[in-house]
């Protein structure tokens, strides 16, 4: 199965750092947004994006100037994903808006095209079943910044052929990830281990066993962790990381109950680096 063209669905945070991505491995790629704003700073943060792998040495002036000549955009889902191969949907995760979006996209999409979730937790399988194509179904997750992380964990549901493994494997590759194959299970690896670590260091604090700076030090200077579980879930968002406890909680038992904490910051809109504060507080992002 050869994949010429990407359509990516939903241009936030992880949607634009996908088609960057895409675009850069050498794919046709067109970034749909239903809000044209949202479209245009992800355009903006794509540029932004190979301007900075420009300077660092890490991007050539030439594949630059091709990765912007292969991405386009678009405002409707049938539009972006009538010519595609392979659809990534980066949508927000929320089972029943990524269930509706499969249903539409197995009808405008051509036979023979894939159907991906960049789900980090959700059951790839269910999205499947409301289509015709499970043979084609898969899940992608990639990590935030796409841009700077090297992992691609693909999901295989529980219909998943062979060539569209593969086919995600290459696609997998040409991004410049690193790729490792997981059955379909709540919360995969990487959700599953760190929402339990996550979970745990908001107990710590809860507790007062130690400060949220301390717990991150300790974290990243004594268990070799890039970022402390705090300035990850203040990245990652904290509503986010609650819908995932939650899910894994209902799917997986009372190990991955959300801390009263976290619950207690989510109702409060302390929300991570998006709104300005989290753990910790920011001027960026700030509304």
């Amino acid at each position: 199965m050869d994949i010429k063209t990407i359509a990516v669905i939903g241009a936030g945070t992880m949607g634009r750092g996908i088609a960057y991505a895409a675009a850069l491995g050498g794919y046709r790629t067109m970034l749909e947004d239903v809000r044209p704003p949202m479209l245009e700073q992800g355009v903006a943060y794509i540029r932004k994006s190979l301007q900075e792998g420009v300077a660092r040495g890490k991007v050539s002036a030439e594949q630059q100037q091709s990765a912007l000549a292969n991405l386009s955009t678009a405002t409707t889902v049938e539009v972006a994903a009538r010519e595609a191969d392979l659809v990534i949907e980066a949508v927000p995760e929320d089972m029943r808006l990524k269930i509706g979006l499969f249903t539409e996209l197995d009808r405008v999409a051509r036979p023979g095209c894939i159907l991906a979730s960049n789900t980090s937790s959700l059951s790839i399988t269910e999205m499947a079943a409301v289509t015709a194509r499970r043979k084609q179904c898969i899940g992608l997750h990639f990590f935030n910044p796409v841009p700077k992380m090297k992992l691609l964990e693909i999901v295989r549901a529980l219909e998943t052929d062979d060539p569209t493994l593969a086919a995600c494997q290459e696609v997998g590759r040409r991004m410049g990830k690193e790729v490792v194959v997981v059955r379909d299970s709540p919360g995969f690896i990487t959700s599953r281990i760190n929402a339990l670590i996550g979970n745990e260091a908001f107990h710590l604090l809860q507790e007062g066993v130690a400060s949220a700076r301390d717990i991150d030090t300790a974290l990243k200077l004594g268990l070799n962790h890039p970022m402390g579980p705090f300035e990850l879930v203040d990245l990652v968002g904290l509503d986010v990381r609650l819908s995932i406890l939650e899910y894994l909680h209902r799917t997986l038992g009372d190990k991955f109950k959300p801390c009263p904490l976290l619950v207690q910051y989510v109702k409060d809109g302390r929300l991570g680096k998006k709104v300005g504060r989290g753990v910790y507080e920011y001027e960026e992002g700030k509304k």
